[in-house]
């Protein structure tokens, strides 16, 4: 009996013990969460993610503060976030290069599949297929792509540097229609649209928001988007699906990742508040107006999102042998 009595005693201490351990473990976050950004400050990433911290800090009632890391196609910026510890207190705002920088870089200090757990994407907006009229005849994709493939190589078209979004999309959509233009990068978008107006390129696939007002003075043609269905704010531009390319789709796009080996229920408490601050409707509304569309999904569905754009990227990187040093 007093053995019996001697092993409860000590089931029952370990048993207090573990509560006491368990309620004295702080609730996420109980301190400031830095939010790394990997471009310069004023661009569209950078607005999506403090509108975002701006509504985490109010919900954590915790300073969620953006850290500007631009530099080497966002690899600066996720470097330091693989390399931070697996607490979920340093989240990356992910954006599309986060793939394509995979393939396209031979010496990244990090893997994005291995080193990063996704938390969730945030928004999406498609890029938009544009010409400069004065350069280029038709205003149909059709027509643009029978007068690329009659002059092979003349086309040139800007982008805001190798291995960026739009230059892969432009590799990929080469895949699907075998035109062989000529790429000119620059140190940027807004360069190369400037170029693109004065007619020293010939189109672009580019953010709406860089083009849109071009594109209402009548100085670009807008011919399609690269979205899977057509966008509200230019409903009479079909998409490339529709014109004759079903399989293509390309997104800009950013989302979180943390570390790898951060804790499950810390992934799902920066996902579920991240979520709801998403489907509020002032940012929705707000959203909307950068021409993005909430997209706001599970860990899980943010993996699957992710895999997908590995398979389309690494295909593009390798055919248009893209080597970024």
């Amino acid at each position: 009996m007093k053995t019996l009595i001697r092993a409860a005693t000590t089931l029952y201490a370990a048993f207090a013990l573990t509560v006491t351990a368990v309620q004295a473990q702080p609730a996420f976050p109980n301190k400031p969460v830095r939010f790394v950004v990997p471009f310069a400050p004023g661009g569209q990433s950078d607005v999506v993610a403090r509108m975002v911290a701006e509504k985490l800090a109010v919900r954590w009632g915790q300073p969620v503060v953006v850290d500007n890391k631009a530099g080497a196609a966002t690899t600066i910026g996720a470097d330091i976030v693989a390399k931070a510890p697996a607490d979920g207190y340093t989240m990356l705002l992910a954006p599309a290069p986060f793939v394509i920088t995979q393939y396209a870089y031979p010496k990244l200090p990090y893997d994005s599949r291995r080193d990063f757990t996704p938390v969730t994407l945030l928004v999406t907006n498609p890029l938009v297929v544009v010409t400069n009229p004065a350069k280029v005849p038709g205003r149909t994709l059709a027509e643009f792509v029978d007068h690329a493939k009659k002059t092979p190589g003349a086309l040139a078209y800007g982008t805001p540097g190798n291995g960026s979004l739009p230059h892969l999309a432009v590799e990929l959509f080469q895949l699907h229609s075998a035109i062989q233009p000529l790429h000119v990068p620059y140190k940027g978008g807004g360069p190369a649209v400037i170029d693109l107006v004065a007619g020293q390129v010939s189109f672009m696939f580019a953010s709406p928001l860089e083009v849109m007002q071009h594109v209402t003075s009548g100085k670009l043609q807008a011919l399609a988007m690269t979205s899977d269905r057509r966008v509200p704010y230019w409903p009479q531009v079909p998409t490339l699906k529709e014109s004759g390319y079903p399989e293509y789709e390309a997104y800009a796009w950013f989302g979180v990742v943390v570390a790898a080996a951060t804790p499950k229920d810390i992934v799902a408490k920066i996902n579920a508040d991240i979520v709801a601050v998403l489907r509020q409707p002032d940012m929705v509304e707000r959203l909307k107006n950068l021409g993005a569309d909430v997209a706001a999904d599970t860990p899980e569905e943010f993996g699957r999102f992710l895999n997908a754009e590995h398979a389309r990227w690494s295909a593009a990187v390798k055919a248009a042998k893209v080597t970024v040093q």
